[in-house]
Formats: C-alpha cells, structure tokens, sequence
C-alpha cells in the first residue's frame, strides 16, 4: 500500500486518534478540526488510501502555530507523538494546484497556498515502525501488521 511520510502535529491532526467515537469524528469532521488537506510543493496523481506515516521531525513551528490557530483541538504535549512509523490511513479524493484553490474552489481552514491534497475518511492505526522515504512510497503488508 501507498504511505506518505507527514511530519507530527499534523500526522496527528489527520487522524485524530483522540476521537474514537464515530459521532464524535463526524462532529470533528464538520467543525474542521479534523486536518482535511495536506499541504505539498508539488502535485501526485495518485487517488485513493494510503498510510499515514509520521515523520522523524517535530514541526514545533506548525505546533505553535496549531495552538494558536486552533485552541479547543486537544493537542497532546510535544515529546507524546509517535515518530518514525505508521500512525493511520487515509483516503485522497484530490490533487487541486495552487491556481484552482486560490480560485475559491477550496474552503478549508487547513490550506495554505501550495498544492492541495484533499484528504477524508481518515482514522488512526495502532504505530508500526516504518522506514519514512519522500513522495508516496510502497509498504509491503507486512510491515503494518502488529
């Protein structure tokens, strides 16, 4: 299966596996505070799931930035994510560049001027320690059962 390697908050921020309850998912769907876009210098054509995997590297700067932005999301503590592995899966429905999103046909809170990866029905896995590499990369099954 395809991963893409996203460094922690928003790893985390995608998957939210603080909300295991489904009604509570779909609240935090429809209130925004489940990350729906990743942010990315260039564009994939890849379309469908893909593993969540969680970078090596703290982003503190997006940290900050999260805490501000967005103060009723309960981010855990830096020091508390899961790095180097795989933390969830995820579905890619789009790949909208930055000309198309800028042009109103993206509302997200989540976007940020560069290419546009809509990302849903996100939901977290127990982490399995995965090699991270650039772009989508391929994990054989067997890396991500327990």
């Amino acid at each position: 299966m395809k991963a893409l390697s996203i460094r922690q908050p928003w790893a985390w921020l995608i998957v939210r596996p603080d909300l295991t309850d489904p009604q509570q998912r779909a609240a935090a769907v429809a209130a925004g505070e489940i990350k729906d876009i990743e942010n990315r210098t260039w564009a994939t054509k890849h379309r469908g799931p893909f593993l969540v995997h969680a970078g090596q590297t703290f982003d503190m700067e997006g940290y900050l930035w999260v805490k501000g932005r967005f103060p009723k999301i309960p981010l855990p503590r830096p020091g508390q994510y899961d790095l180097g592995g795989i933390v969830g899966q995820a579905v890619l429905t789009d790949s909208i560049p930055p000309e198309k999103a800028r042009d109103g046909q993206l509302t997200s809170r989540w976007y940020m001027g560069e290419h546009a990866f809509v990302v849903g029905d996100s939901k977290p896995l127990p982490f399995r320690k995965v090699k991270g590499k650039l772009n989508f990369f391929e994990v054989k099954p067997e890396e991500t059962q327990p």
